[in-house]
């Protein structure tokens, strides 16, 4: 199955909140022909929007092909947390990498941060940025656990932008009965994805990067120069880099053994209006502690945006509304008579360790991709970090690339069944609150 075409109307935006809410660019014609250039960028999300920007602003000719749109995939889908640290905890961390690795995963994760609200204010990207990020537990256990993660955060990394959630706190900041406390970090942010995404793109083209929409790569070969072919056309480039993450599908096998596509579902509500206030009393984006997580937001006209969902499969299902009204209404009941005005699907990469997978395939190629879902920040700063390496700068590309990176068991024809067994244990344990 072909994740970039099994799913989608082919070169059009599926009908997201976000899309019909997005700033969009100008359509980029597509691939005809053959052309040279420095470097060639597979895909047009965060990673490959940054590293093509970074690197024609180094003064390096890049091509930029997309199979459909700019932001097309999980970057202008996904539920548009800027989180802290990795998608794996610090602590987790060090047991894996040990204290100095670690500290610098750290650092390598707040400079993701610091670069997403920098290009966002250099280039006067208008994608509703606004601080904090909450988590929720569930239970005692949940809580205490957000309590001493906040807290080691602070004693070891002098990390002090986490405020403390008791019960009482937690239920003023969002009145939900299924939350028993929790942390606030001001020091992450959530925005409006897509129109982050097309401010990438806005700003890549005017750095002089050459975008090909429509354009779907089916085939590279490798070599110095390698040749990247499309579907009408080529490209001989001195530099590869892929940036597909859950729509690489068979280009790269070693990629494809330790990245792989899931599928995540979000709905929008009918503008709440002045019933806003009993979903979130600030305006801030939460996440809760389950394993199939919730994650919520308002959005500037008042709705609801909320992510979360179970489903199997690489097809999206046939009511996906149906499918995250459920969550939705064990942490909102209030809500049940709300209208849904949009509900949508996208495909993100996901890890054995759950973090990034970053990797030089060859002297000339590199990939980045599989951020289980903490890709605003980790994925933009990767495709800079990608712009460094090409340049001879690859300490903080080196650094990542260090973590183990474990193929998936069964390869790629085993894996989503073993995938399907291993989330219908952990959504029973969401449900029995083990």
């Amino acid at each position: 199955m072909n994740l970039l075409f099994s799913n989608d109307k082919r070169g059009a935006y599926p009908a997201s909140w976000y899309a019909a809410t997005a700033q969009h660019l100008t359509p980029f014609a597509p691939l005809k022909g053959e052309t040279r250039a420095d470097v060639c960028i597979v895909g047009a999300g965060y990673t490959g929007l940054s590293a093509a920007l970074h690197l024609a602003e180094s003064g390096m000719d890049v091509v930029l092909l997309d199979a459909h749109r700019v932001g097309f995939g999980a970057s202008g889908r996904n539920g548009g947390q800027l989180g802290s640290g990795q998608r794996m905890d610090q602590d987790a961390l060090q047991a894996l990498m040990g204290d100095a690795e670690a500290a610098k995963l750290w650092q390598l994760a707040e400079d993701a941060k610091t670069l997403v609200k920098d290009l966002i204010a250099r280039h006067d990207i208008d994608c509703d940025l606004k601080p904090g990020v909450a988590h929720t537990g569930f239970n005692t256990r949940d809580v205490d656990d957000l309590h001493r993660y906040a807290e080691h955060l602070n004693a070891r990394y002098g990390y002090d932008q986490i405020e403390i959630l008791d019960q009482a706190g937690c239920h003023d900041l969002c009145p939900s009965p299924a939350y028993k406390g929790g942390t606030l970090d001001m020091g992450a942010a959530h925005l409006h994805p897509l129109n982050y995404a097309l401010g990438l793109g806005r700003a890549a083209a005017a750095a002089g990067v050459r975008i090909f929409e429509n354009s779907h790569v089916h085939h590279i070969a490798p070599g110095e120069p390698a040749t990247v072919q499309t579907d009408q056309g080529r490209v001989i480039a001195d530099h590869v880099v892929l940036a597909c993450n859950g729509y690489l599908g068979g280009l790269d096998r070693r990629v494809a053994a330790r990245v792989m596509p899931i599928n995540n579902f979000i709905i929008a509500t009918e503008p709440l209006g002045d019933a806003a206030d009993q979903v979130l009393t600030r305006d801030v984006a939460v996440a809760d502690t389950k394993f199939v997580v919730n994650y919520f937001r308002l959005s500037r006209d008042r709705r609801l945006l909320f992510g979360g969902g179970e489903s199997y499969g690489y097809k999206f299902p046939a009511d996906i509304a149906a499918v995250v009204r459920k969550p939705m209404l064990q942490i909102y009941p209030h809500l049940a008579n709300v209208r849904i005005d949009h509900a949508w699907g996208g495909t993100l990469g996901i890890t054995m360790k759950r973090m990034p997978y970053l990797a030089r395939l060859a002297p000339n190629m590199l990939s980045a991709s599989g951020y289980s879902g903490h890709g605003v920040g980790t994925a933009t700063h990767a495709g800079q970090l990608m712009a460094l390496a090409i340049r001879g700068q690859a300490e903080g590309f080196d650094t990542l690339s260090r973590v183990p990176a474990p193929a998936f068991p069964g390869g790629t024809a085993l894996r989503s069944p073993l995938l399907v067994l291993a989330m219908t244990w952990y959504a029973l344990r969401d449900r029995l609150g083990v």
